[in-house]
């Protein structure tokens, strides 16, 4: 099991206990919501938006490495089918120029893959961080106290004790003498 769902697991027990432990107790109910962060990244417009934006600006890459694939191709038959009739230095000049074409069409692909990985994260990234602050503010205007998803993603003041665990954590710190 993956540290972030056995964190999340948890986290999920402790929110069960809480309600065991402290339900009959408390005078106000606790709104708590669940949010599932892959339907939202696959289903959100601003997903397909992304999308559609990484594909406009790696396409003419990406046909400019089927134009080179196609002329790879038509050299390596070009060779094939003329081999027989070449002297040697041809032959050899025509076998250097296709391995050079075979390297370069590698080469773009390799580039290609990155630069578009690399692209896609950074949308992802923004993606989820929209995501995030949606979610935050439709809990705040909903009224959620706690809504859950890969972890907490939003806590009202109520149920919230990151404050006070990172006030403890520094008075620890100093305590040690840092």
């Amino acid at each position: 099991m993956s540290v972030m769902k056995q964190f999340s697991a948890k986290a999920m027990i402790a929110v069960a206990l809480l309600f065991v432990i402290t339900g009959p107790a408390t005078a106000q109910e606790l709104k708590i919501g669940v949010v599932n962060v892959p339907v939202l990244m696959e289903r959100a417009p601003q997903a397909k938006l992304a999308m559609d934006a990484l594909q406009e600006e790696f396409a003419p890459r990406q046909r400019e490495i089927l134009a080179k694939q196609k002329e790879y191709e038509d050299l390596g038959e070009k060779v094939q089918r003329d081999v027989q009739v070449m002297g040697e230095t041809e032959r050899s000049n025509a076998e250097k120029d296709l391995r050079n074409l075979q390297r370069e069409v590698t080469r773009l692909q390799n580039e290609f893959r990155e630069d578009l990985n690399l692209r896609r994260n950074e949308e992802l990234g923004n993606l989820q961080r929209t995501l995030l602050g949606e979610v935050q503010t439709y809990a705040q205007s909903a009224g959620f106290d706690l809504v859950v998803g890969d972890g907490v993603l939003y806590a009202s003041t109520a149920v919230n004790i990151t404050e006070n665990v990172l006030r403890a954590m520094e008075a620890n710190f100093q305590a040690q003498g840092n």
